[in-house]
């Protein structure tokens, strides 16, 4: 008896295992090869109409069912006036704008007094060495007086952009005296400089094209290779070796590719904002002939202080006006005035008036604006000479004062000597700028370059000469850097 009771659990499991075993061989025998439900078999057998009828029947219930609502059922009980007040006290929004630790703010100092050789910032009167009036004529008064006129005639807006009731005769004019001034066939003008090269690149350049830049350009030229989604292809800062190299990989890349012909351009800055140094242009161009690429130009820096009339970097070199396709410029540097333009011959000039984006969909430059740079014209014109050799001597006193400052590194070499604009590289550059107008009551800036440029660089200290200063501004603003660059422990 004991014996059967313990081999009766065994017997028990052993029927389970031979039922689980018979089960998957006869499930295997109708699902699997010939069996009845399997699949071949099964479509053969029309029982795919089953599934069909299947499929239709949860359709129709679907089609049936009512549209789903939430039930109104209250979970919660409403809040009373008390609470909902406690909750909104409670609540602490997130800032819009985060907070800025203390070692990286910058508080800008503010100028309250209309731009020249000296500006009051924070109540007292400093020199300035910081504004790119390079010829010292913001403050004339006879461009003033016609500024003044031109206000009592058209008011201070244009109402509208240039093809749509923006257009004034002062526009025409402007545009007339630009382009005879830079001895082009026709020049059209902005009403933003920072709209100007990214307006003009993208009007003549898009996917399919080619643009060989030089790393040093300033943001608004790379924003405009940016906006045409163009290639693009920086070379090193004034290295034409670099240029060449880059020329030659694209053709080569071109050539392996086997793509049809595009558009290429080089493009470079006349005198670079970020470093103050003066483009070769003579041999920029040379390797354009040499491999028919197309020269953009930005002349904001040199002109009105390069070239034998003012005109800028290509006049410097000896390049004729005909020989750069595309030249543009702001009026907010040497013109005094606000706004950019651009010059070259008609095609180039009219195909911008209905694709050149700041031109057809920006309010035109203001009327008084205009007049201003057509007077800044009329002195650049009757005064070159007197105001050329002025602003040049200070650009060439003014770098001899710095070269040999322990501490201070100055960009560039003297091939850049006439270049009115200067940078100096420091380990601390802002505090020996805010140190220099606390102390000395000069006026210069610390210039920074975005996260988003193509070349990343330290920040530098900026000066600007202009035709204004004096020797002792000068002298006293090289002391007064010596001074910083010692109390900094630079020296």
């Amino acid at each position: 008896m004991v014996e059967a009771a313990g081999q009766q659990p065994l017997h028990s499991l052993d029927q389970a295992f031979h039922f689980v075993v018979n089960s998957c061989t006869h499930a295997w025998e109708v699902i699997g090869p010939g069996g009845q439900l399997h699949p071949e078999l099964f479509i053969q057998s029309n029982g795919h109409l089953l599934l069909e009828g299947l499929l239709a029947v949860v359709i129709g219930y679907l089609l049936l069912q009512r549209s789903y609502k939430p039930s109104s059922a209250k979970k919660d009980a409403d809040l009373t006036e008390q609470e909902i007040d406690q909750l909104c006290d409670e609540w602490k929004p997130e800032p819009l704008v985060p907070d800025v630790p203390a070692d990286r703010k910058l508080q800008a100092p503010v100028i309250t007094s209309e731009v020249g050789r000296h500006v009051t910032m924070g109540g007292k009167r400093v020199i300035n060495m910081a504004s790119c009036d390079f010829l010292g004529i913001a403050g004339d008064p006879v461009i003033k007086d016609m500024c003044r006129k031109t206000i009592e005639k058209y008011g201070v807006g244009s109402c509208g952009p240039r093809g749509f009731y923006g257009t004034i005769d002062v526009h025409l004019e402007l545009e007339a005296r630009l382009s005879k001034f830079m001895g082009t066939e026709e020049a059209i003008i902005y009403s933003y400089d920072l709209a100007t090269v990214p307006s003009v690149i993208p009007a003549f350049a898009n996917a399919k094209d080619v643009l060989i830049c030089d790393e040093g350009v300033s943001w608004a030229v790379q924003n405009g290779c940016v906006l045409s989604r163009a290639k693009i292809r920086p070379f090193k800062h004034n290295d034409m070796a670099d240029l060449r190299r880059v020329i030659q990989k694209e053709a080569a890349d071109h050539a392996k590719q086997r793509k049809p012909l595009n558009r290429r351009f080089i493009i470079v800055e006349g005198v670079y904002a970020g470093s103050g140094d003066i483009a070769p242009m003579d041999e920029i161009f040379k390797l354009k002939e040499e491999f028919c690429y197309r020269l953009v130009v930005d002349e904001s820096n040199a002109l009105g202080v390069l070239g034998k009339r003012g005109r800028g970097a290509c006049e410097h070199f000896g390049l004729e006006p005909q020989q750069v396709e595309i030249v543009t410029a702001t009026m907010g540097n040497a013109l005094s005035s606000v706004g950019g333009f651009c010059c070259g011959n008609h095609e180039m000039v009219d195909h911008q008036r209905l694709s050149g984006l700041g031109y057809c969909f920006s309010a035109s430059l203001p009327p008084y604006l205009a007049t201003a740079a057509i007077g800044a014209l009329d002195v650049l014109e009757s005064k070159w000479s007197g105001l050329q050799e002025r602003l040049q001597q200070n650009a060439i006193t003014m770098r001899s004062l710095l070269h040999d400052i322990p501490g201070l590194k100055m960009i560039g070499s003297d091939a850049d000597s006439l270049s009115a604009v200067i940078h100096l590289q420091a380990k601390a550059a802002q505090q020996i700028v805010d140190h220099v107008l606390d102390s000395s009551s000069i006026c210069i800036s610390c210039q920074y370059r975005s996260c988003l440029e193509l070349k990343q660089t330290e920040p530098t200290i900026r000066l600007v000469v202009t035709a204004a200063h004096e020797q002792q501004d000068l002298q006293q603003a090289a002391a007064a850097l010596r001074q910083a660059a010692r109390l900094h422990g630079l020296q």
